[in-house]
């Protein structure tokens, strides 16, 4: 019963799909950290699904690259680009870090926000549109899924937080953190082995260091992570594997 609260709370916190609400509690918190791969799990099988249907019935290039773009906003319902966005405007301020919390804090949509999202939908558009769905990449493209969120909760449970409120701070402290951090840290090396196995190499390497960048910005821009940098990680980096999938079919010809 546990289990399915975990999975529940996990779904409904970071995902738009119906599921059943249990009232948040230590029990089924504990280990909601390690359940969040789960969503990337569904956001690859529907990402090839998309794909599989429009090869099926011969649908325009432009339809199914949309449709591409598109699946991990349905399935998350956009949480992780609110947080995007938020990152984005505070960067672009070029405040302290103090200023910066402050506009992530703040519910408007500035003008940076704005710009870094359609700049965002168009390259990822392009990107979908470039990349050949096989089912290797399909395969792969659900490991880039599943690993970039399980990154993102070994970060919740392994950074430093930036303020002692928000989404990341209670699901970090009410988390058994030593435990959650070990399962992930296997999680992800398992996924890494996946995607090299399977001609994914690079978008391993674009994952890292798209993390290892967080670690660093949010470190020194902010003074720690929080939900809105959760989220801002969780776009750049499927933004960076996807295109270090697409590189690697289109530029040196792997056959994924």
């Amino acid at each position: 019963m546990v289990l399915f609260e975990t999975i529940a709370v996990a779904f409904g916190m970071f995902s738009a799909l119906p599921m059943p609400q249990p009232q948040w509690n230590g029990r089924n918190m504990r280990y909601a950290m390690c359940a969040f791969p789960l969503i990337g799990v569904v956001c690859g099988l529907v990402w090839y699904a998309w794909a599989w249907v429009c090869g099926q019935f011969a649908l325009p290039v432009l339809l199914q690259a949309a449709g591409l773009c598109l699946v991990p906003v349905l399935i998350t319902g956009g949480i992780h680009l609110d947080g995007y966005a938020d990152t984005c405007d505070a960067l672009a301020s070029c405040a302290e870090p103090a200023k910066k919390q402050a506009i992530l804090a703040d519910p408007h949509c500035g003008a940076f926000a704005v710009i870094r999202l359609c700049s965002y939908f168009v390259a990822t558009l392009g990107l979908c549109a470039a990349i050949n769905p096989t089912p290797a990449a399909g395969f792969c493209m659900g490991v880039c899924f599943t690993l970039e969120r399980a990154l993102s909760g070994l970060a919740v449970t392994s950074f430093p937080l930036a303020k002692n409120t928000g989404l990341a701070h209670t699901f970090a402290t009410t988390a058994d953190r030593d435990r959650v951090r070990r399962i992930l840290t296997v999680v992800c090396v398992l996924l890494c082995v996946f995607l090299v196995a399977a001609g994914g190499g690079l978008a391993v390497v674009a994952a890292l260091l798209v993390f290892w960048h967080y670690h660093c910005t949010a470190q020194k821009q902010f003074g720690g992570i929080s939900g809105d940098l959760a989220g801002w990680f969780v776009q750049r980096a499927e933004f960076w594997m996807l295109a270090a999938l697409t590189a690697g079919q289109w530029i040196w010809g792997w056959t994924l």
